[in-house]
C-alpha cells in the first residue's frame, strides 16, 4: 500500500493538482492533515487561492481521502467537500498504525505520549507548514509541510508532501518529486 500525506493546502488548487500529477502518482489513499480550503486569517491569500475549485477537484478525486480537521477548517468545509472531517484520523496500513491530527492543539511534549497510547507507528501532524521527519523510540513523527505556504525549517523552505509505503516514510519536494529525507519503518 502507498499513502500520500499532505497538509495545509489552504485553498491552493494548483498545488493540489501538481501534487497529484507528480508525488501522488500510484497512491492508494491520501491522508490530509488539515487546513484544506480556507487560507486562514494569519496567512496571505495565495495567487492560486480557489477554495471552491479545490473542493470540486477533491470531490472528483478517484483516490480515497481521509481528512483530519485543521484550525482553519469549518463545518461548511465538510459540507462543501461532502466528506467528514475528523479531529483525528486512524488508519491501519498492514502492520503499521498511522494516526493523524492537525496538531494545533498539541504541545510537542504531548505527541510522544499520545502516539504511545494509540500505539502509532507513524504520528502525523500539520499546522506549522514546516516539514519534519524524526524518530523517537520505535515511532516516526511526521509533518509533511505544506505544498502551498511553506515555512523555513531544518529541511529548508520547499513546498512538500510525504509518502508512506511498505518501506517507510519520505518527504518529497513537489517541484520535482525528489526525496528530501526518509525513514524506514521502525517496527515490523
Amino acid at each position: 500500500m502507498k499513502i500520500g500525506i499532505i497538509s495545509d493546502t489552504h485553498g491552493d488548487v494548483l498545488a493540489w493538482k501538481q501534487v497529484l500529477s507528480t508525488c501522488f502518482q500510484g497512491v492508494d489513499m491520501i491522508i490530509h492533515a488539515g487546513d484544506v480550503l480556507y487560507h486562514g486569517p494569519r496567512n496571505p491569500i495565495l495567487a492560486d487561492y480557489a477554495p471552491k475549485d479545490l473542493s470540486e477537484v477533491i470531490k472528483e478525486c478517484d483516490i480515497p481521502i481521509l481528512i483530519a480537521r485543521g484550525n482553519c477548517d469549518a463545518e461548511v468545509d465538510s459540507m462543501v467537500l461532502n466528506m467528514s472531517l475528523q479531529d483525528q484520523v486512524v488508519l491501519q496500513m498492514g502492520k503499521h498504525r498511522i494516526v493523524a491530527q492537525h496538531g494545533h492543539r498539541l504541545q510537542e511534549s504531548d505527541m510522544e505520549p499520545l502516539a504511545e497510547y494509540y500505539k502509532a507507528d507513524l504520528w502525523i501532524t500539520g499546522h506549522t507548514h514546516v516539514p519534519l521527519l524524526s524518530t523517537k523510540g520505535q515511532r516516526i513523527f511526521l509533518n509533511p509541510g505544506s505544498p502551498s505556504l511553506p515555512k523555513n525549517g531544518p529541511l529548508g523552505n520547499k513546498k512538500t508532501v510525504a509518502i508512506a509505503d511498505d518501506f517507510g516514510v519520505k518527504i518529497l519536494d513537489i517541484s520535482n518529486g525528489e526525496t528530501i529525507t526518509e525513514s524506514p519503518w521502525l517496527t515490523k
